[in-house]
């Protein structure tokens, strides 16, 4: 069974495994991974966070949580330029310093194991948690309480002005959604290390997780051609075409497929 066939199968569990599919991606870029000892492994985390949380309701233990693995020595990826490795889960776990939703992952599952209820928030350009029913939210990077203004301020650092919070910016992430966010983060990275291989194989796994979106398509399109694998670009532009309801874009995607139609297939 490949890496990608065992990370989806790991959806299809009551309750899913997200922080096991998330390792088998990590697979897909590390032939030498065992996500299973990596589970193992987790144990000695799980208790040396455990050692250090107050005697507390477990509803109350979440922002602990975070405080605690701050204080094992985890933190954002903020003191240099974003790697894959800032990404890749087991890495993270090594190096100790990763992107939230790598912080995030790590989170979720040491709260599922302690029995800590603790949802993850897919807020754009950086990723956050949720205790079901609290007024607030939590940055997975130290723990931080954020209220509606905090939210405010985080939405304006990442979107700039003009966009106003909704309630769609505070949605909870499911683990499908997690995973597709994961692989467009890891499709990112390996794209600025111009890696593109490494991309396609995130690129793809993005389609195959969640509902296929303009974006998705057009971001696959561009590592096709960075490939010189036109039938690949154009079946992407072809599919973002049906996707777009934008005039101006609609008539661009036309004209790249006209240019591709004089293109010799390579592959």
């Amino acid at each position: 069974m490949s890496p990608r066939q065992a990370c989806l199968l790991c959806l299809e569990r009551e309750p899913p495994a997200l922080f096991e599919a998330a390792l088998w991606i990590a697979a897909e870029h590390d032939p030498q991974l065992q996500p299973a000892q990596a589970i193992a492994d987790l144990h000695g985390l799980q208790l040396q966070v455990d050692a250090g949380l107050p005697d507390l309701p477990r509803r109350e233990l979440a922002q602990p949580l975070l405080r605690r693995l701050s204080e094992l020595d985890y933190h954002d990826d903020d003191e240099g330029p974003t790697r894959p490795r800032h990404a890749l889960l087991h890495e993270v776990l090594r190096w100790r310093r990763g992107q939230p939703l790598s912080l995030a992952l790590i989170a979720l599952e040491l709260a599922r194991r302690l029995d800590i209820p603790l949802q993850g928030v897919n807020f754009p350009g950086h990723f956050l948690l949720r205790v079901p029913g609290a007024d607030h939210l939590l940055d997975p990077c130290g723990g931080r309480r954020l209220y509606t203004r905090d939210c405010r301020e985080l939405l304006l650092q990442h979107l700039g002005p003009g966009v106003e919070l909704s309630a769609t910016h505070l949605q909870n992430a499911d683990t499908a959604g997690m995973l597709q966010r994961l692989s467009r983060n890891l499709r990112h990275l390996h794209l600025q290390r111009d890696d593109n291989l490494a991309a396609l194989k995130d690129a793809e796994r993005v389609l195959q997780l969640g509902p296929p979106e303009l974006a998705d398509h057009l971001a696959r399109a561009d590592i096709y051609k960075r490939l010189e694998c036109p039938q690949g670009e154009r079946y992407d532009l072809q599919h973002a075409l049906l996707l777009c309801e934008e005039v101006g874009q609609r008539l661009h995607l036309s004209q790249r497929l006209r240019n591709l139609e004089a293109v010799t297939a390579l592959h």
